[in-house]
């Protein structure tokens, strides 16, 4: 069995989920090695990490624009 560091073994640890699914060892595992991967690349300040976030951003705002937009004509049919 091989070791974990102790920054990975305490993310393991930290997880929390709010819902009732069974998290096995291999989602957790998964989970924290793409933080932790997001994490490193943000500290080598990596360009795809860095394109990565214009387009995150880029959604986050076109989405508000689209609630925006949309939210009033729905907000009837949603109260249904």
């Amino acid at each position: 069995m091989s070791k974990i560091d102790p920054v990975t073994d305490h993310i393991l640890n930290e997880i929390k989920t709010q819902s009732k699914t069974t998290i096995s060892p291999q989602t957790k595992m998964k989970r924290a090695s793409g933080q932790m991967a997001s994490i490193e690349a943000r500290k080598r300040n990596d360009p795809l990490y860095q394109r990565m976030q214009k387009y995150k951003d880029m959604y986050f705002k076109y989405r508000a624009m689209v609630h925006k937009k949309y939210g009033p004509r729905v907000r009837s049919k949603a109260r249904r």
